[in-house]
């Protein structure tokens, strides 16, 4: 199972450019309509949309994906 993030948690995560930080601003626990594709998510395997760091983008992406940032 993959690690649990709460909205507000600092992340990174390997994207076609390389090494992706943002802020964890919503979690999807049901399935969610995402730049025009259905996104599986449940209760027991969340997506989280994170807003990146550098520009206004809002990624989603699934717990296993991401890695906590120490701040």
């Amino acid at each position: 199972m993959s690690e649990k993030f709460s909205i507000g948690d600092h992340v990174t995560w390997n994207s076609e450019a390389g090494h992706v930080s943002g802020t964890v601003t919503k979690i999807h626990t049901e399935d969610f309509d995402y730049k025009g594709h259905t996104r599986r998510a449940s209760k027991d395997d969340p997506q989280y949309g994170i807003k990146s760091d550098t520009t206004d983008h809002i990624a989603a992406h699934k717990g296993g994906a991401l890695r906590r940032v120490d701040e």
